[in-house]
């Protein structure tokens, strides 16, 4: 492919074809299809759930993304390899992927994430927002995206004879261009289109976390008055803070066990900028601590009834999209205090005796 700028006297001036691999390394543009997984495949989004993902024969998948129907996406670069090794390799891939059952893939997300509260599920039916019946069936089906800056005639042809025989694949070939003054340019043009015993461990590399002046520098005005004291209002009482790929969670120290009661999430996650409960879902209170279905419930209705949560899934949310009286922000502390005094008060689920508040960890 050639390209062309237009200069002011109507004569064309050609971009400079650059090899990819002189200025850049393979782990560069995997990254950029990390970050822009919606210019990977030609008929819609991808969320990326995992990076060099381990397979159980030793092999690591270079991008793994789920598409809005739940069926998998094994995304490989084709780097040095000869065309048989990219296919067979790809083809090894899928039939890793086909294996994956729901908390397998939930496990490589949370991992990729590095954030222990995600849900897949819900994670993913915000992320291609849904409607409320909209199903979805997780790993029904795989396909397998190749890409390099050049695909041979044998993948093309070998690719075209799996679409053929119902293997899902497509094949991405990328330019790199540079022109004069410094700009960069990306060519993607698809070759190949995509027509309409099991895992036991498996691992992913993570996203960077996200650090406490990072993520206060992302939300608006009025994300940083409720987050700054909210924050505030955990260091002063000594529950622990963790920091994921888009936000934190608040915890309490349960015997060494930290217990999440609440997340906080930056405007360019899923979430938005928004507070999230940690009452019912995956790893939530009711499966970790002794608190019981009934007042779990109750502090349910009562975070409803005061105004600033609203449901999200099986979770509670309070987006932080307008400005908090004091009034308000003392509610929501009050709600979340309650919830630190059930976890102390009831311990971790199993245990024969509770756990008593510690004095010196409230005022």
């Amino acid at each position: 492919m050639r390209i062309y700028s237009i200069t002011p006297d109507d004569e064309f001036k050609e971009y400079a074809e650059i090899e990819f691999k002189d200025e850049h390394q393979e782990s560069i543009l995997e990254s950029w299809l990390e970050n822009n997984p919606e210019k990977i495949i030609e008929n819609g989004a991808l969320l990326i759930i995992g990076r060099q993902v381990t397979t159980n024969l030793g092999g690591f998948i270079d991008l793994l993304g789920i598409d809005r129907q739940g069926d998998l996406v094994v995304i490989e670069l084709k780097r040095d390899r000869t065309p048989r090794d990219t296919l067979a390799q790809s083809l090894e891939y899928a039939s890793f992927a086909e294996k994956l059952g729901y908390e397998q893939l939930d496990e490589i997300f949370r991992n990729y994430s590095g954030d222990e509260a995600l849900n897949l599920a819900q994670y993913h039916r915000e992320y291609f927002n849904l409607i409320s019946d909209e199903a979805v069936v997780f790993n029904n089906d795989q396909r397998i995206v190749i890409v390099g800056r050049r695909v041979t005639p044998e993948i093309r042809q070998t690719s075209a004879f799996l679409r053929k025989k119902g293997v899902r694949v497509t094949c991405l070939e990328f330019t790199f261009f540079r022109a004069d003054g410094g700009l960069r340019l990306l060519s993607t043009n698809i070759v190949v289109g995509n027509e309409p015993e099991g895992i036991t461990k498996v691992s992913s590399s993570s996203l960077p976390v996200i650090s406490e002046s990072e993520f206060l520098a992302s939300l608006d005005d009025n994300g940083r008055i409720v987050f700054g004291k909210l924050l505030a209002w955990a260091k002063t009482n000594s529950f622990p803070i963790h920091w994921g790929t888009k936000g934190f969670s608040l915890n309490v120290d349960v015997s060494g066990t930290h217990v999440a009661f609440c997340f906080g999430y930056q405007p360019k996650s899923v979430y938005r900028q928004s507070i999230y409960s940690a009452l019912i879902g995956r790893g939530g209170l009711l499966s970790k601590t002794g608190i019981s279905e009934q007042e779990i419930q109750l502090l349910y209705a009562d975070a409803q009834d005061s105004g600033l949560f609203v449901p999200a899934g099986r979770e509670l949310k309070c987006l932080i999209n307008r400005e908090f009286s004091e009034e308000e922000f003392e509610t929501l502390l009050s709600w979340l205090t309650r919830l630190t005094k059930e976890i102390q008060k009831h311990g971790l689920k199993g245990q024969d005796e509770n756990i008593e508040p510690d004095p010196s960890n409230h005022q």
